[in-house]
């Protein structure tokens, strides 16, 4: 079969587990059954309603609730005995576990955090009827072979309409098959606002007929540029015939991006109120949101994936895995594959790499080179398109050599993707004269680049805590013309706060934010809040804290953690704290119950070495 198979110690499926699994259609059935967690955890004084509340009654709406069946709920309990506090610890994802960036980050988080909507179209489903398949990649038109995109690209950016009824008025006509390239093309370089005005525009001069997935993406855009509560108002002006499934799909795949957990849970229910099947694209979306935000919560997924028959793809597959995998849960990602061999899924490239990823970060080597020497097959050269995702996976194992052996495959003539592979891949061996003699070449080849491969070496200098090198990279991309977006004001954060200049990289963030109207990642306020948090600086904590909340980033354990820390650091009680979790439906984990009764000024017997003494 594949890689898996060869390694040390081989995942083999015996006949009666495939007839266990094929009997029950039960992704989770070869799991361990453990109930005792569970039961455990409302005893403990869970303070989430919507966990512990009494379950529903029996309906088509899925049950947010602790309700689960017996092979949903092993899910759950080999989550919580197996990690122990390590969910929590690892809640916030991988950040410094990327893979190459080929791989659909909505779905597994494996590539650099360039941005997670470079797909969106692709992956809500709006280019095929296949929702969780996603299509052959077009390659990104240039301006010049596209006239339209060409206007496009020089309108201002506020001038949209005026551009469009002037190309109108030239005798210039819109053919459909342009204006999907056009609209792909304005995804692709994040143009999001003047995509959304030229679906406007064609709306509201009615050139066109538009079908169910022009609305569909349309509110797509509107969910990007104005926010997911803009979208769904937006629905109502959608012709009654157009509000199909996929309408709907692409609100919940728009607030599941946005960690919007009621939200989301709100448009999933409303799908089924309104008669749409459960899909295994709207099981995968809830899948996600709850691996971000609440592991717990997946086992209630999969309790009503099978209520519905719903039959997993391998998208479903990769969640599980990656869910698994990131807990260090090594033996329960093998079990989800077994299970999936069993069911006759094959895996892809990126399934492999998701797993030899794992294995390298819990320290299963030979495992993981065996994974990477199956994915290279017999031919290197002749499995070309493999390189790209190997490259950082070798990188990680430390092994510069065969990063090295990747590279001269495609070193002559180099793809985009596999030079943004290579420099990421150089930077984490720390070779970042090679990193930046790959980003130089790139010009010989193209004159000018996106702002993608800048971030890319940028990260390297941030990863490097080289700040004048990165300061000098920021100047020369606002040279070059060059957008410095939310992943480059990553790396700037995190170049100032390694540099201890921390006051300086909040000045930069919400400077650069503001004067480019965009929404900072998640991890830049971390960053912050850790390093005042380490400091005792309570009023500097509160307040990224806030800011974080006023981000719509109000969803996750780890920023509730350190704001903790801060007050432990500053050896001061904390009021009101459990309080404020609760109507954020937030649920302590240990490692914060322990931080409220550290910071209780009300709880006599203080731990963590009383204040850290």
């Amino acid at each position: 079969m594949w890689a898996l198979r060869r390694a040390a110690n081989p995942l083999r499926v015996s006949a009666r587990q495939v007839a266990s699994v094929r009997s029950c259609a039960s992704l989770d059935v070869l799991l361990s059954a453990d109930t005792k967690n569970a039961e455990r955890h409302c005893e403990q004084g869970c303070q989430k309603s919507c966990c512990c509340s009494t379950p529903k009654p029996p309906a088509c709406r899925l049950p947010f609730s602790s309700g689960w069946s017996m092979w949903s709920r092993s899910f759950s309990s080999q989550t919580s005995a197996n990690s122990g506090d390590k969910v929590d610890d690892l809640e916030d994802g991988f950040s410094d576990l990327e893979v190459p960036p080929e791989a659909d980050k909505k779905d597994v988080e494996l590539p650099s955090e360039e941005s997670s909507d470079d797909d969106a179209v692709d992956g809500i489903g709006l280019l095929g009827d296949d929702a969780d398949a996603k299509p052959d990649k077009e390659p990104m038109k240039k301006a010049s072979q596209s006239p339209l995109l060409k206007v496009m690209l020089e309108a201002p950016r506020n001038g949209v309409s005026g551009t469009l009824k002037k190309w109108l008025d030239g005798g210039n006509t819109f053919d459909r098959s342009d204006i999907f390239y056009v609209i792909m093309n304005l995804r692709k370089r994040k143009f999001y606002f003047k995509a959304l005005q030229l679906l406007e525009w064609l709306e509201d001069s009615k050139v066109i007929d538009l079908g169910e997935r022009d609305y569909a993406s349309r509110l797509d855009l509107v969910a990007k540029v104005h926010g997911v509560y803009k979208a769904e108002k937006y629905i109502d002006s959608i012709p009654i015939s157009h509000r199909g499934e996929i309408v709907y799909r692409t609100l919940l795949a728009n607030c599941v991006s946005e960690a919007n957990v009621k939200k989301s849970e709100e448009v999933f229910n409303k799908m089924k109120d309104l008669g749409f099947p459960v899909t295994v694209f709207a099981i995968n979306q809830l899948l996600l949101l709850y691996k971000r935000v609440d592991k717990k919560k997946i086992a209630d997924v999969l309790a009503k994936m099978e209520k519905e028959n719903v039959k997993p793809s391998l998208f479903t597959y990769k969640l599980l895995v990656d869910t698994k995998g990131a807990i260090r849960d090594i033996a329960g990602m093998e079990k989800v594959v077994e299970s999936m061999q069993a069911e006759g899924v094959e895996p892809d490239l990126l399934f492999q790499a998701t797993i030899a990823k794992h294995y390298i970060f819990a320290g299963h080597r030979e495992k993981a080179e065996a994974i990477l020497e199956s994915m290279e097959g017999g031919d290197i050269k002749g499995n070309r398109n493999a390189c790209k995702i190997l490259l950082p996976l070798y990188a990680f194992l430390g092994k510069k050599d065969d990063v090295e052996r990747m590279w001269q495959v495609c070193e002559a003539n180099p793809r985009l993707d596999e030079c943004l592979s290579a420099i990421e891949s150089f930077g984490r061996l720390g070779d970042v004269e090679r990193a930046e003699k790959v980003f130089e070449d790139m010009f010989a080849t193209w004159k000018t680049l996106s702002s993608k491969f800048y971030n890319a070496l940028m990260k390297v200098y941030a990863d490097q805590n080289l700040l004048e090198k990165g300061k000098e990279l920021a100047k020369r991309m606002d040279e070059d013309g060059c957008r410095l977006g939310i992943s480059t004001i990553d790396s700037l954060v995190k170049l100032y706060v390694g540099a201890g200049e921390v006051d300086k990289a909040e000045s930069i963030l919400h400077k650069l934010s503001k004067s480019n109207k965009m929404k900072p990642q998640y991890s830049s306020y971390l960053m912050l809040l850790d390093t005042y948090s380490k400091k005792g600086d309570i009023h500097n904590s509160e307040k990224v804290f806030d800011q974080l909340r006023q981000m719509g980033y109000n969803g996750r354990v780890r920023q509730y953690q350190l704001l903790l820390n801060a007050y432990v650091h500053a050896k001061t009680p904390v009021y009101g704290f459990r309080e404020r979790m609760k109507a954020d439906n937030i649920f302590p984990n240990s490692v914060i119950a322990s931080l409220l009764a550290a910071t209780d000024p009300f709880n006599k017997k203080k731990t963590l070495s009383d204040m850290l003494e």
